[in-house]
C-alpha cells in the first residue's frame, strides 16, 4: 500500500506506474483517492476547529456561572452541545471516508523499481543469467511420476480416493528424499546466518490482507469455515505477520528468518490440476526465507536471497537460470521479483522452482510494522521473501537431473547424511 502523502503529491507517477502494469481500469482510483482525501482533511480541519472552540467556551462557562450569568451560561452550553453533535457527525464521516480511501489504496499497485522490464505477462519476462550446463542425456528421462512409481515412491490413486486430484502419498526412498531436501535446505540457510522458524499454519484475515492482494487471496487461500482463519499458502504469510502492529528497534534489523511449513493452495485459475503429475498441487511443503530490513538495504538483500537459491540448486547438480519478472507479471505489492527456474532434461526447457520478491514497505505499511528511530523519526521497514526449496517441484528437478543411464538416481554429497549414507536409489 502506497503512502497517501506520496500519492497526493505524485498522482502522475502513480498513474504512470499503473499503466506500466497494464491495469488502466485502476487509473480513476487515483483521482478518487485524492478527492476522498481532500474531503477527509476538510472534515478533520473542521473537527479540530470545533474542538478548539468547544474547549475555549467550556472554560468560560464556569466563569459565567460564578458571575451569576446563568442565562448566558446556558446559551454557551447549548453551543457546546451543538458542537459536540457536529463533531460526532464529522467523526462518522471521517471513518466512512477512511474506509473508502483504504479500500482503493489496497488495490492501487506498489511503485515498481526502475529496473523492472515492462511487459504484459510472464511471456515477456527476461532471462538474467544461467548457472550450470543444461544437459540432455542420450537416454530417456521418464515422466517424474514414472520415476517415482518405479521405486514405489508415490501413490496418486489412493490420494485421489481420499482427497481428490492435486494430492499424493510419498513413500519409501522418495519420501525420505523429500524430507532430506527440506532438511538440507534448512541447514543450508542456518549456515547463512538465518534463524530457523516453524510458524503457525493458519492466520487471521487481518494478516492475509496485510501480506497479499485481494486477487491473490481469492485465487490461493483456503478459508476455515466459521472462523477468522485461513490456511497459509506459504510460510512468508505467517513470518511477516509475526511483526504485525509492532515497533522494531533499528538495532534488531535486519531480521533474517528461514521457515518450514506445509502450504495449501486452491490454484484457482491454474491450467488444471494434473492427474498424474505433482507440479501443480493443493498441498506441498516448503523452506522459505524472509528478511525485514532498512529500506536502503533491501536491494542488496534481494540479490543475496535469490543467489542463495541458485547456490543450493547448483550444490545438488541442478542447472538453473534466473528470470526477471516484467511489470505485468508482478503482484501488486511487489517492487521487483526474480524467478529461479530449474532445467528439465525431459522437457528440454526450464521451469519455475522458486521466486524472490522485494515488496518495499507495502507489507509493513499494511500490517503496521514500524522501526524506531529518534533522529529520523519512525519508519516502515522493507520486507523480502524467497523460496529456498519447494518439494515436490524440487523433486521433479532433482530426479530428472540426477537420473543415470542404468535407471538409478544418484545422491549428491550434501544429501547423503540425510539419506543414511546412500549414494543412489
Amino acid at each position: 500500500m502506497l503512502d497517501i502523502k506520496f500519492l497526493r503529491q505524485n498522482p502522475d507517477i502513480v498513474k504512470e506506474n499503473i499503466r506500466k502494469k497494464f491495469q488502466d481500469d485502476k487509473l480513476s482510483m487515483v483521482d478518487e483517492v485524492i478527492e476522498l482525501d481532500k474531503q477527509h482533511r476538510e472534515c478533520q480541519q473542521r473537527s479540530d476547529f470545533l474542538r478548539s472552540q468547544r474547549n475555549s467556551i467550556s472554560k468560560g462557562i464556569g466563569g459565567l456561572m460564578a458571575q451569576g450569568k446563568k442565562e448566558e451560561a446556558e446559551l454557551e452550553k447549548k453551543k457546546v452541545s451543538e458542537m459536540a453533535a457536529e463533531m460526532s457527525e464529522l467523526d462518522a464521516r471521517m471513518a466512512e471516508l477512511s474506509a473508502k480511501i483504504r479500500e482503493r489504496m489496497l488495490v492501487i499497485p506498489n511503485i515498481i523499481d526502475a529496473s523492472v522490464p515492462i511487459g504484459r505477462d510472464d511471456s515477456e519476462n527476461v532471462e538474467v543469467e544461467r548457472f550450470g550446463e543444461p544437459v540432455v542425456p542420450d537416454y530417456e528421462i521418464p515422466y517424474h511420476t514414472d520415476i517415482m512409481e518405479a521405486r514405489s515412491g508415490i501413490d496418486l490413486d489412493s490420494a485421489r480416493r481420499t482427497s481428490g486430484n492435486g494430492f499424493y502419498y510419498l513413500k519409501g526412498d522418495i519420501a525420505r528424499l523429500h524430507s532430506a531436501i527440506l532438511s538440507y535446505a534448512r541447514d543450508f540457510m542456518i549456515d547463512k546466518g538465518f534463524t530457523y522458524c516453524v510458524p503457525p499454519f493458519m492466520i487471521r484475515s487481518s494478516v492475509v490482507t496485510g501480506v497479499m492482494s485481494f486477487a491473490e487471496m481469492e485465487n490461493m487461500m483456503y478459508k476455515i469455515e466459521g472462523e477468522d482463519l485461513y490456511l497459509i499458502g506459504t510460510s512468508e504469510h505467517s513470518m511477516i505477520g509475526k511483526f504485525i502492529d509492532t515497533f522494531l528497534d533499528e538495532k534488531e534489523l535486519p531480521q533474517t528468518l528461514t521457515s518450514y511449513s506445509p502450504c495449501f493452495r486452491k490454484e484457482v485459475g491454474a491450467h488444471g490440476i494434473e492427474e498424474r503429475g505433482v507440479y501443480r498441487i493443493h498441498q506441498f511443503e516448503k523452506q522459505e526465507m524472509v528478511v525485514v530490513c532498512q529500506p536502503e538495504e533491501s536491494m542488496e538483500w534481494f540479490h543475496k536471497l535469490y543467489s542463495y537459491t541458485v547456490e543450493l540448486f547448483r550444490s545438488l547438480d541442478i542447472p538453473v537460470r534466473t528470470l526477471e519478472c516484467c511489470s505485468g507479471d508482478l503482484a501488486d505489492l511487489k517492487v521487483k521479483s526474480i524467478d529461479v527456474e530449474a532445467w528439465s532434461p525431459r522437457q528440454k526447457k526450464y521451469f519455475e522452482v522458486g521466486s524472490c520478491s522485494n515488496l518495499g514497505d507495502a507489507q509493513a505499511r499494511r500490517l503496521g510494522i514500524r522501526v524506531k528511530n529518534k533522529e529520523k523519526g519512525n519508519y516502515f521497514p522493507h520486507t523480502l521473501n524467497n523460496t529456498v526449496v519447494a518439494p515436490p517441484r524440487m523433486l521433479i528437478a532433482f530426479l530428472e537431473n540426477n537420473l543415470t543411464a542404468d535407471g538409478s538416481v544418484k545422491i549428491p554429497d550434501p544429501l547423503r547424511m540425510y539419506m543414511g549414507g546412500k549414494e543412489k536409489i
